[in-house]
């Protein structure tokens, strides 16, 4: 990993960003007796779901963050349910506790609108909304043009056999694993949340190969990406805090950039 940084280094290193922390909690309403009607009726009530769940953080309300939409899916096969979705702006949060706090807390106002039954209410740990990105370049007189197309044959591969996809993302999550473990955050939410994500549209790589204008090698990764730097165990483990402090990170969306970078 050292090496490649110090080739990528040539063309500018690595670059990388993530949107905004926004994660999803789910509650699940059954034995709804007009569910179509029942969807209108809770996107009339939205705004005053939203501030009960806001009540719940104190903290995300102070900083214009919290619990920001609402989404109603109704599934007829093969069983019929109705799945609302929280949406939280969770900022350096990894977030699972206050979007729990939230879903429990709410749950019965939807029962209420719905005429239903809630049975879960918690978050989901595929982060759609939640993805960091990073590329590089690793120049072509250095690595060998033998090895740029080498590379870009094997991502082909993973593009097209489930079996090499599975492979490939599973060296990925070496690295970010490794970081995640470090810091105390959640390597276990983590692998879930990348081969679902992976899994969205049919089985593939995170990571893509391609060459640029110059023939030098051109490496991406999209990968969603929960991870906090404050709270739980990552402030109050002591080599967490140190992990964090060599990182040099200001916030949870800086530390999805450099996860993805790894």
């Amino acid at each position: 990993a050292s090496n490649a940084a110090k080739v990528a280094r040539k063309r500018g290193g690595f670059r990388a960003f993530a949107t905004e922390p926004i994660m999803i909690g789910e509650i699940q309403v059954l034995d709804v007796p007009a569910p179509y009607s029942a969807k209108i009726a809770l996107l009339e009530s939205k705004q005053k779901i939203l501030d009960m769940a806001n009540t719940r953080s104190k903290t995300l309300s102070s900083m214009n963050a919290g619990a920001r939409d609402l989404e109603v899916e109704i599934f007829e096969y093969p069983y019929r349910m109705m799945i609302v979705h929280l949406i939280v702006d969770v900022r350096d949060a990894m977030g699972a506790n206050v979007i729990n706090s939230m879903c429990e807390y709410v749950a019965p106002e939807i029962a209420r609108i719905t005429g239903g039954r809630v049975n879960l209410r918690i978050l989901s740990n595929l982060t759609k909304n939640r993805i960091a990105y990073a590329s590089a370049v690793f120049p072509k007189e250095i690595i060998g043009e033998e090895a740029v197309d080498s590379i870009i044959e094997a991502y082909h591969m993973a593009a097209i056999d489930i079996y090499r996809a599975a492979t490939n993302n599973k060296g990925i999550m070496n690295g970010v694993d490794a970081v995640l473990i470090a810091t105390m955050n959640d390597w276990r939410s983590a692998e879930a949340n990348a081969h679902s994500y992976a899994a969205m549209y049919g089985y593939g790589p995170l990571a893509r190969y391609e060459k640029d204008a110059n023939g030098d090698l051109v490496g991406s990764i999209e990968i969603p990406m929960a991870v906090g730097t404050i709270g739980g165990t990552t402030r109050s483990i002591e080599k967490a805090r140190i992990a964090m402090k060599i990182l040099g990170v200001k916030d949870a969306k800086e530390f999805s950039g450099v996860l993805a970078a790894v």
